[in-house]
């Protein structure tokens, strides 16, 4: 059987992002026939429909990987009450130009990471608009806030707390089932 591949976006570039640390944790958790593929965003230039014409090398890359996977994970820091502009910006890119939708289709899960005690609540709600708009089934329950400490989760993803783990496991059991639903109808 061949591997379910799974698109993955990160909503942030730092260096030591927590979400970052928990995308790994997320694929730490899933089973051997998921393959993750990390899409990269820091390049990306802002989109303008001057793209439509003539797409960038960039926007052509994140289109490509997109297409070639089965599934998709958003892993979101929340900024100002919302998604990081990167992010936005790498949906903007993929989902133009119209008609060529690169997301559509496609089963999602969201999560996320911050220090605040709401987790990122908001900026998944905002992002959830986004996906909807974008024809993305997106998995509703389990949602995910995780309220980051040090030493919940470290570089590799290892996850430091058993209970977290535990919730993670199951948000990440009931991604499996959501995308293979949805792929295999």
């Amino acid at each position: 059987m061949s591997k379910i591949k799974v698109a993955v976006l990160v909503g942030s570039l730092r260096k030591d992002s927590h979400n970052k640390k928990l995308a790994k944790a997320v694929e730490k958790l899933a089973p051997a026939d998921f393959a993750f593929d990390h899409v990269r965003i820091d390049d990306l230039p802002l989109y303008t429909q001057d793209f439509d014409d003539d797409y960038p090398a960039q926007g052509k890359r994140l289109k490509q990987q997109v297409e070639q996977a089965d599934a998709l994970l958003f892993v979101t820091p929340e900024y100002n009450r919302s998604i990081p502009g990167v992010l936005k910006n790498a949906l903007d890119i993929g989902s133009r130009p119209w008609g060529t939708n690169s997301f559509a289709g496609k089963p999602a899960g969201v999560l996320g990471t911050s220090i605040g005690a709401m987790g990122t609540a908001l900026a998944q709600q905002h992002l959830r608009n986004v996906l909807a708009y974008l024809d993305v089934p997106t998995m509703a329950q389990t949602e995910v806030f995780l309220q980051y400490k040090d030493g919940l989760i470290d570089a590799e993803g290892n996850i430091g707390n058993d209970d977290t783990r535990k919730f993670l496991q199951g948000w990440v059991d009931k991604y499996v089932d959501w995308v293979k639903l949805h792929i295999r109808g």
